[in-house]
């Protein structure tokens, strides 16, 4: 029974990536009535109950925007969003097709700081009675990659800065680390946050995309972004980054291979494994893409939502 729910709710569940909590779009009557649709007779206050035993809860609104805009996205449209990439997760999935997702996990100050949470120990951590940058060993930026076909995690660990370029080369030492799965394969699917080093509308996230995966790899690749402030449905939140949180709650970050071996010790009953390094490149702010550059990139957008769905095709050269 719960299979046939989680089956139901794979493509229609979001998460708290700090406290781990799930919860869904759909309500309690109306996963009850497609069950029955199934041959499977169920009351909607039984399919409650087995949600809280999923690791599912009920949520209130919040009277807040996570996109800061002024206009926010009508909610017709967010929903079509999230239908359209549920039919691509399918597509690509039924054809054996890699389907990832990714984004930047919260910075996180490296040193003898107060980490949230509690843990088992015989002594408490001695920490910094503040968190302030200046005494910091450095910040670190996880990059998340999440395979939702094999429950695999893969993080780069970054000490610079959240661009479009240092997004690319963790999906790309991805892709060079755990290509191999997918010998056949010419196509990738990546699900992505609207913001940060993959946003929607970074010209610097599709160029590197086009030459630093598509074209040296020979992939084709295509994009989904999920809306503005919906950055919680994005299964990388609480199948990866929230197994992470848990797994170093009320434990100091003292240093970056601190934070590697938390990251790659986290470990969950389905089977997740996790894979983690540390890149130490330099990457720039605000770098800026040409027009002649722009014309290199392969981009058709689809004909459902364009900005936020596309393509990019290798080039023959």
């Amino acid at each position: 029974m719960i299979e046939r729910i989680a089956d139901l709710l794979k493509h229609d569940t979001a998460g708290d990536p700090m406290k781990g909590l799930k919860w869904t779009r759909r309500t309690t009557r109306k996963i009850a009535r497609e069950l029955r649709r199934l041959q499977i007779r169920i009351s909607a206050n039984t399919v409650r109950r087995l949600l809280k035993d999923m690791g599912f809860s009920l949520r209130v609104n919040h009277k807040r925007l996570e996109s800061g805009s002024k206009n926010p996205v009508p909610r017709r449209v967010r929903n079509h969003q999230f239908l359209y990439i549920g039919r691509k997760r399918e597509e690509f999935s039924c054809q054996g097709k890699p389907v990832i997702s990714v984004d930047a996990k919260k910075k996180e100050l490296v040193g003898k700081f107060k980490n949230p949470g509690v843990s088992w120990q015989q002594e408490p951590h001695v920490v910094n009675d503040h968190d302030f940058r200046s005494d910091a060993e450095g910040i670190d930026i996880p990059y998340g990659i999440y395979d939702t076909g094999t429950n695999r995690g893969f993080v780069v660990v970054g000490t610079s800065a959240e661009t479009p370029a240092f997004a690319v080369d963790a999906v790309v030492a991805w892709w060079k680390s755990r290509g191999y799965q997918y010998l056949d394969a010419d196509e990738l699917l990546i699900l992505a946050d609207c913001g940060g080093g993959n946003s929607a509308r970074a010209h610097a996230w599709k160029y590197h995309l086009q030459q630093r995966l598509c074209n040296p790899y020979g992939l084709k690749v295509t994009v989904c972004h999920y809306p503005p402030g919906a950055s919680k449905w994005n299964p990388i939140e609480h199948r990866l980054f929230s197994e992470i949180s848990k797994n170093w709650e009320g434990k100091p970050l003292e240093s970056h291979e601190t934070i590697i071996n938390y990251i790659r010790s986290t470990t969950t009953s389905s089977g997740l494994k996790v894979s983690a390094r540390l890149s130490k490149k330099h990457y720039e702010k605000g770098e800026k893409i040409s027009q002649a550059e722009m014309k290199r990139v392969l981009l058709t957008g689809h004909k459902t939502l364009p900005a936020w769905n596309y393509t990019l095709t290798p080039s023959r050269m």
